[in-house]
């Protein structure tokens, strides 16, 4: 599109293929004719754009709500820091759902005014290059920030189940803070690098967002970028899956012990019915679910962005060049990874708001009402076994 790109950009010229730029090297969309220019606004696109820019800011609005009464209960225990590093995924996930989609839709509602004026032959011109990096530095920081964040609270979960005394004197909540910013530092440096002249955004099909440059010939800063956040992006979901995995192989150790110790202990039913620790592993259990939810909408959500940009790059760099159907394939498919992974923001806090034990709890109750009467007899079973073992001693 004219406004966020040079107009010999390859990208934006392939739509209009019935017009001839040699006679000018830097034609203006003004002086043409308003009926050979094809449709430059998508309805559907644009009325998706405003429903999930609305149901994101939303949906994180509530989980931060509720996250915020969750933080005031247990910011002296040992969920605080989990507790930290959620708001902060929410936090990004609700800028990241805000400040590109504001881009996006100026750039449709851009396209829609550039058309209507184009046939009264006036000027439209618009600083369009700033505006481009900025969109394209937007949405490197909120694409990279909450891969980096959730790879921070699978280590975080993992050093809290497998070395609970090493969590404790190390996993602070200061530190959290620390590991958030020094986090946040790392993708800002990524997206801020084109805007010095290291690497550049373009514009990309169908010209109503920008990103690093990933197709077409490549500088050596250009090809550094894009394989820099894929592979930073795809090591942070690696991370996640591993920590996850360790942590759930440690959970179901210690279900398995707990429950090896009830059936052999027949003697001193008191002493070994509940533990101290029996709230913790509870919490732990639910972070878990948690977590492992998060990191696996994640991973459906922004694979395919992340290797297709990674191939696209690699392709370049074995000396593939492809043919002018080919590139227009692939240009699809990295648009259909980018919409898959706009709805990780959108999916993240309902994940945290669905998967708590509140909710879970009465989820359980709804689908097996008798529970409730029978933990209840088996409660006061229990009590009074208990006052008889005392009443022996």
């Amino acid at each position: 599109m004219a406004t966020v790109s040079a107009p010999s950009s390859p990208s934006v010229l392939h739509h209009l293929p019935e017009l001839n730029f040699s006679s000018c090297p830097c034609p203006s969309i003004q002086t043409l004719n308003a009926t050979t220019l094809p449709p430059l606004i998508n309805p559907p696109s644009f009325g998706l754009s405003c429903f999930t820019m609305t149901l994101g800011g939303l949906s994180n609005l509530s989980a931060l709500g509720i996250l915020a009464k969750s933080y005031v209960r247990f910011r002296h225990r040992a969920k605080a820091p989990f507790l930290l590093l959620v708001g902060a995924l929410l936090l990004t996930d609700l800028a990241g759902n805000l400040i590109p989609g504001a881009f996006a839709l100026h750039l449709h509602l851009g396209q829609s005014r550039r058309h209507r004026v184009a046939a009264g032959m006036r000027d439209t011109t618009e600083p369009a290059g700033m505006f481009c990096q900025l969109f394209g530095a937007s949405l490197v920081f909120f694409g990279l920030c909450p891969l980096l964040l959730g790879s921070a609270m699978a280590v975080e979960r993992c050093m809290g189940i497998t070395q609970p005394l090493l969590h404790s004197a190390l996993i602070t909540v200061a530190h959290m803070r620390l590991a958030v910013l020094l986090l946040s530092s790392l993708a800002l440096l990524l997206a801020g690098l084109p805007l010095v002249d290291v690497g550049s955004y373009t514009t990309q099909f169908p010209g109503t967002w920008c990103f690093l440059t990933v197709h077409g010939p490549l500088s050596t800063a250009d090809a550094t970028l894009a394989l820099t956040f894929s592979g930073l992006g795809l090591t942070a979901l690696s991370l996640s899956l591993i920590c996850n995995t360790l942590s759930g192989l440690a959970l179901l150790q210690a279900r398995l012990n707990s429950q090896g110790i009830r059936t052999n202990t027949t003697v001193a039913p008191v002493r070994y019915g509940r533990t101290s620790s029996s709230p913790l592993r509870s919490l732990d259990v639910e972070m878990m679910a948690q977590l492992t939810a998060i990191t696996m909408v994640s991973c459906v959500c922004w694979s395919p962005f992340l290797i297709s940009i990674s191939l696209l790059v690699g392709q370049f760099c074995r000396g593939g060049r492809g043919s002018s159907h080919t590139v227009r394939q692939s240009e699809k498919l990295v648009l259909l990874g980018l919409r898959m992974a706009t709805w990780n923001q959108i999916l993240d806090p309902w994940v945290y708001i669905l998967l708590r034990r509140a909710v879970l709890r009465r989820v359980f109750q709804v689908l097996q009402p008798d529970s409730r009467s029978t933990l209840t007899q088996s409660s006061s079973c229990t009590t009074a076994s208990r006052r008889q073992g005392i009443g022996l001693h």
